[in-house]
């Protein structure tokens, strides 16, 4: 004998889903976000929440001679035993940048110095990803750890190139390191990744909401990666 569910046409079942659970038109409904500048104006955007709690959970790596984009504030925040830090930009301008040079491009004086690299939002906006993760390895010592955050979903900057999924990350990190040395996680959900595009800051959302990660919805993908105590699998051309 069927279910009532099962004797509820398919078609039938979907409108009443969408009175059993509305959507909320407060924000759905709009065709321009709440913030433009990511939430920045309203607290802290949604994707640095699960930034920062990546960190957090590997604070340990960063340690020794750590690299990081831009500026040193993480390595400043989460940082564990830091004896030398170092920040690379592309911009020679930047007065936090210790290192200026283009990821995608070897310099023939480079050496693996880094124990750690701290990668945050950065591999979007360049077009040649695999060139910059394989200087990126090589910049590392034997042991040091590669730490990476990509958007799976953002709204739009300029460059951009580029949003990734935990399949595309562990196929492109595969490539450099060795797979086994690469954990690659999804983190946020359908609720948080709308929180963000709309510019609305993290602090306005439940603990509870923000701590659930939905595989099928993610809004920022994070990868831990080793090079390998036995040498280079691919070092730069």
């Amino acid at each position: 004998m069927r279910t009532l569910k099962e004797r509820i046409p398919p078609l039938l079942r979907r409108r009443l889903r969408r009175f059993v659970r509305p959507a909320d038109l407060g924000t759905a409904g709009l065709t321009t976000p709440i913030s433009r500048h990511w939430g920045f104006d309203r607290g802290t955007p949604v994707d640095r929440y699960y930034i920062e709690r990546f960190l957090t959970q590997h604070a340990g790596d960063v340690r020794g001679h750590v690299l990081e984009v831009k500026d040193a504030s993480y390595t400043r925040r989460f940082g564990t035993g830091v004896t030398k830090s170092d920040v690379i930009d592309i911009d020679a301008t930047n007065p936090h940048a210790t290192v200026v040079a283009d990821l995608t491009t070897p310099g023939r004086s480079d050496e693996p110095t880094f124990d750690c690299f701290i990668l945050t939002q950065t591999l979007h906006i360049i077009y040649d990803t695999r060139a910059a993760l394989r200087r990126a390895y090589h910049l590392l010592r034997p042991g040091g750890v590669l730490l990476v955050t990509v958007p799976a979903l953002s709204r739009a900057t300029v460059p951009d190139y580029w949003r990734f999924t935990p399949a595309s990350c562990r196929l492109l990190f595969g490539e450099v390191f060795s797979p086994g040395d690469v954990a690659v996680a999804a983190h946020g959900n359908v609720l948080t990744s709308v929180a963000f595009l709309h510019g609305i800051a993290y602090q306005e959302l439940a603990r509870r909401d923000l701590d659930v990660d939905d595989a099928m919805f993610p809004l920022v993908v994070t990868v831990r990666a080793v090079k390998g105590i036995g040498g280079a699998v691919a070092a730069p051309a």
